[in-house]
């Protein structure tokens, strides 16, 4: 017989914490494939799917139907009515604590840098392994981002030298420099960005090459990352 004493007038009480899935809401018109990804998500207890729209319009519809925001939106790129690039810029003026992860055939460097400018915070394409889009919803949640190599081939060398320090060597950027990192940061080509900028597509050419060696990045991207993380333009 369990004994109490008479001294002790409560007892200790335990809370159990229990970790809440991430909400996500799934924008794609593809709806076979959506369902599919959909189906896998939810059988991992770390997910769950809170909404499914065939585009932004029908999401932006359903999203004040839903007893709170979702955490995370999985965003196709080429929707009808509404497509990703709106979507997501629409997310970012309206619903900024919401994270936007970009999931797309589409794996050009314009498409990329435009989600990315537009406040996608990832970018995986539609054949990775379920693997990587797990790593990129709990990454983009905790950590803020994910990035993989086809987004930035050398996303550490961007933000550290060999020896591991940052570094910011933003103090050998010049003034026509900083005009063409603003402007790589959209989705013009090398060509509009010297019409724009009134100097040969050569030039153009110097200047990308020098920022790439000045910044230690490989890639466009990790230009227009470097530029984000480091506050040369507004993410």
């Amino acid at each position: 017989m369990l004994y109490i004493s008479p001294f002790i007038t409560t007892l200790p009480t335990y809370t159990l914490t229990v970790m809440q899935p991430i909400t996500i809401a799934f924008v794609d018109d593809h709806r076979m494939l959506r369902q599919a990804l959909v189906e896998m998500l939810q059988k991992n207890p770390n997910f769950e799917v809170v909404l499914e729209a065939d585009n932004g319009r029908d999401f932006i519809d359903q999203l004040p139907t839903l007893a709170s925001p979702p955490d995370l939106v999985l965003l196709d790129i080429n929707m009808p009515v509404m497509n990703g690039y709106e979507t997501a810029l629409w997310l970012k003026k309206n619903h900024p604590k919401i994270k936007v992860v970009a999931l797309s055939m589409n794996d050009q460097e314009t498409a990329i840098i435009r989600m990315l400018n537009n406040g996608a915070k990832g970018y995986v394409l539609k054949d990775a392994e379920k693997e990587e889009l797990y790593q990129a919803i709990e990454r983009v949640m905790t950590q803020g981002f994910y990035y993989t190599d086809l987004v930035v081939s050398a996303l550490s060398n961007t933000m550290h030298s060999p020896d591991g320090t940052p570094q910011h060597p933003t103090h050998l950027i010049n003034t026509r420099e900083f005009e063409f990192i603003k402007l790589a940061c959209h989705d013009l080509t090398y060509k509009q960005i010297a019409e724009e900028m009134s100097l040969s597509p050569r030039t153009i050419d110097g200047y990308r090459e020098a920022l790439f060696d000045k910044l230690n990045v490989k890639s466009r991207v990790g230009l227009v990352m470097y530029a984000m993380r480091n506050g040369l333009v507004e993410s």
